[in-house]
């Protein structure tokens, strides 16, 4: 009996070995074969919408294609008859799959972030480490940067998107050419305090195409050290709870 139990084994193990090999052939193939697809779906969607800037195609787990179109995402069928411009829920779970995977694509290591184009400012241990872009000119960062006064126990990281007007720009010059740049920004965001005019090299180029590449839409922009990132002007308790999830 326990001679044929071994043989028995042993046939399972062949027929795993098998299959184990005739997958491993197969896998490379199937893969070849899905983005083959997902380039078609590219180049269809492309031809029929004019040639917008197409980020990735992908073949989801629902039967739809996803087109990454910067941070937006739309879904199709595979001939492009269809698209879905909107949220996508799984409706077992009421999952909103569209936002966790925007949330997915936008996450960015923090230590990856070009901290020269930024300025720094330390906060009781500074343990606690948050990035902000930001337009001087922006009511909403005001907003923010007023509810995070009292933030304790952490480092962040400023970085001037001067995009909305050109005083935002004069106005970024005038606090990066500054001694102390983080008490002269909150200065003007906080206490509405005019900046000093002052001129000297300042990476305004650098600092706008940096924000267009992360996909800053608009301000205030912030990314934690986990990787994620949130747009507006959320409440403190909020930046709070990603602080320490981040940690």
């Amino acid at each position: 009996m326990k001679k044929l139990l071994n043989v028995k084994w042993l046939a399972a193990l062949c027929l795993l070995s098998s299959f184990s090999v005739t997958w491993a052939q197969k896998a490379p193939v199937v893969e070849a074969n899905l983005e083959a697809k997902a380039l078609a779906v590219q180049k269809l969607f492309a031809e029929r919408f004019g040639n917008p800037p197409i980020n990735g195609v992908r073949l989801t787990p629902y039967g739809l294609y996803e087109v990454q179109l910067g941070m937006d995402l739309v879904y199709t069928d595979e001939k492009v008859n269809f698209v879905l411009d909107g949220t996508l829920i799984d409706a077992k779970t009421r999952r909103d799959i569209t936002r966790e995977r925007q949330d997915s694509l936008a996450q960015l290591p923090f230590d990856q972030l070009p901290f020269e184009l930024s300025f720094k400012q330390v906060r009781g241990d500074g343990s606690r480490k948050m990035a902000i872009f930001e337009d001087p000119n922006c009511g909403y960062c005001k907003q923010l940067r007023k509810s995070i006064e009292s933030l304790d126990n952490v480092t962040i990281f400023t970085f001037p998107y001067p995009i909305l007007s050109p005083d935002s720009t004069q106005k970024v010059r005038n606090v990066w050419c500054a001694t102390d740049r983080s008490a002269v920004w909150d200065a003007w965001m906080i206490q509405n305090k005019v900046p000093a005019t002052l001129d000297c090299e300042v990476p305004i180029d650098q600092m706008v195409a940096l924000g267009q590449k992360l996909m800053v839409r608009g301000t205030p922009g912030l990314f934690f050290a986990d990787g994620s990132r949130v747009g507006g002007a959320i409440p403190k308790e909020e930046i709070e709870k990603r602080l320490q999830q981040a940690m």
